[in-house]
């Protein structure tokens, strides 16, 4: 990233998702490297848990109502939620998880079952 740029990074809390990302606090919430400032709160929607619960759950709702109506046939018609399955009928459903648990035998992809 150029010098004077600023990263915000949300995931902190799994990890993070920028390689320089380190976990920091409300009371030395910054840090600069390589001319990049850093902003890498834990929890940060914890702040503002009212406003953080309406946010969520005004962008939610509207796939949870899709999904309660439609059921399966919902996921299989929507690729964004069937990359939301890991596991389906007993088999493993998402590749990287089977693999992570050593247990690639057991991957089928979601359209066939």
């Amino acid at each position: 990233m150029q010098p004077g740029s600023v990263i915000v990074d949300v995931s902190i809390d799994q990890g993070g998702c920028i390689e320089t990302s380190r976990a920091t606090s409300h009371s030395s919430p910054v840090y600069s490297l390589h001319g990049v400032t850093h902003y890498c709160v834990p929890n940060m929607p914890g702040a503002y848990p009212r406003t953080s619960t309406l946010a969520l759950t005004s962008a939610t709702l509207p796939y949870v109502q899709r999904l309660a109506g439609g059921g399966i046939e919902a996921v299989r018609a929507d690729p964004g939620f069937a990359k939301g399955v890991n596991s389906y009928r007993g088999h493993i459903t998402c590749k990287a998880v089977a693999d992570a648990l050593g247990r690639t035998a057991d991957y089928r992809d979601l359209a066939a079952l």
